[in-house]
């Protein structure tokens, strides 16, 4: 593992002021690992309230990756392959493969499942 990427459960449950969460993320930084928040999962978690100061806190120290055109294609191609439409989850998955990044997602069971469709082991 070289780092981990955090999907839209992650951010909802720092945003809930989720103790484990904020712990994990603690964690994280104290090994100088900064995670990685793709801007799709940013914007499925901001959608919830305008005002989100918790939230923006979390991802100070959080590293954003936005999505290319080449990433879309690859992230499309690959939502096709794992038969999963949601292409926020899909986003993680292939950003943590091409990161060799961890999970931390609050839906292990479709992280697993599209993994698996790229024959990859991630760590969840």
């Amino acid at each position: 593992m070289n780092g981990v990427t955090y999907d839209t459960g992650a951010l909802i449950a720092a945003d809930r002021n989720d103790r484990r969460m904020w712990a994990l993320h603690a964690g994280f930084l104290a090994l100088e690992v900064s995670p990685t928040v793709p801007t799709p999962v940013l914007a499925e978690a901001w959608r919830r309230e305008p005002r989100q100061a918790r939230l923006d806190r979390f991802l100070a120290l959080c590293t954003t990756e936005p999505l290319t055109e080449e990433q879309a294609k690859a992230i499309g191609a690959l939502a096709a392959r794992a038969g999963h439409d949601e292409i926020v989850d899909v986003t993680v998955v292939d950003g943590a493969i091409r990161r060799h990044d961890a999970v931390v997602t609050s839906n292990p069971t479709h992280i697993r499942k599209i993994a698996d469709a790229t024959r990859t082991r991630l760590t969840i």
